[in-house]
């Protein structure tokens, strides 16, 4: 694979995206999936999910090989909790990225830990087992327990150097995300219509995302003190990793590839970088 491999930025959805072909986001993720493994070509997969955050001080990585799932969800079906993904860790992988963490000042672990649904449940789309499988090691590693937007840019630049080895690295979160407002919407009368905030903050993410590399950071961390932040994110988890995200980025420039609008939610999807010549547009 010629040159940096790009950064990307799924809106990963609910352990229920799997099964929602009909959802607008289920093609969208299959395209995005597509594009990574059959014109990136990655060595190797890098993610950090929203639902993984360590210590305010402290980042873990999974250095198991073989890796099982973990159902952090509660209130849907049975079948839901049967689920299953096929992956395969990397401890060899994950030793380099605790080498690059402790490189760079951040006080890191390592632990032997199942995948969330924040993974495997947007993988299960992108990367279908049978349609599009990734078999290629897949590594999980924490966000910080902080809603620092700063510490996280640092945390992806920490480990930008992995995409000249030809690792993708993947933040798995929402671009809005306020599950406080969920029911409420959904007793409406039209459950998918936006929330005013769903439609003004992603708008503002894109911007900030967007927006030249040497403004990029700054901007981006402006977004999380807009009026209507707490609104979109009431705790930012789900935020952090296009913070990871962009700093791993480097000088390479933002593009929201899609996004959708709907109710509390906003399902915007980012590339970092470029891909392959032959790059599908999204």
């Amino acid at each position: 694979m010629p040159g940096r491999a790009p950064v990307y930025f799924f809106s990963h959805g609910g352990p229920d995206v799997m099964y929602k072909k009909d959802h607008e986001v289920y093609p969208i993720l299959q395209q995005i999936g597509r594009e990574i493994t059959q014109q990136v070509k990655p060595k190797a997969v890098v993610v950090f999910s929203a639902h993984w955050q360590a210590k305010p001080d402290l980042i873990q990585v999974n250095t198991a090989a073989t890796t099982d799932l973990i159902y952090d969800f509660y209130g849907f079906p049975d079948y839901m909790y049967r689920a299953t993904y096929p992956n395969h860790g990397s401890p060899q992988l994950a030793a380099h990225i605790l080498s690059l963490l402790s490189t760079s000042g951040i006080p890191s672990a390592g632990v032997a830990r199942g995948l969330d649904h924040g993974v495997w449940a947007g993988f299960h789309v992108a990367f279908h087992p049978q349609e599009n499988p990734l078999t290629v090691p897949l590594v999980q590693v924490s966000l910080f327990h902080s809603e620092d937007p700063d510490q996280h840019y640092r945390l992806g630049q920490a480990v930008a150097s992995l995409r000249d080895e030809g690792v993708v690295i993947i933040g798995a979160g929402m671009s809005v995300h306020n599950l406080r407002d969920m029911w409420s919407v959904m007793a409406s009368d039209d459950p998918e219509k936006p929330l005013p905030y769903a439609v003004s903050f992603d708008e503002a993410l894109r911007e900030a995302v967007e927006a030249p590399v040497g403004e990029r950071q700054m901007r981006m961390a402006a977004v999380c003190g807009r009026p209507d932040a707490r609104k979109a994110h009431p705790w930012m988890d789900h935020l952090m990793p296009v913070h990871v995200a962009a700093g791993a980025a480097g000088e390479d420039l933002g593009k929201q590839l899609w996004t959708k609008h709907e109710g509390c939610f906003a399902w915007a999807q980012y590339r970092f970088g470029d891909v392959p010549a032959e790059d599908e547009k999204l």
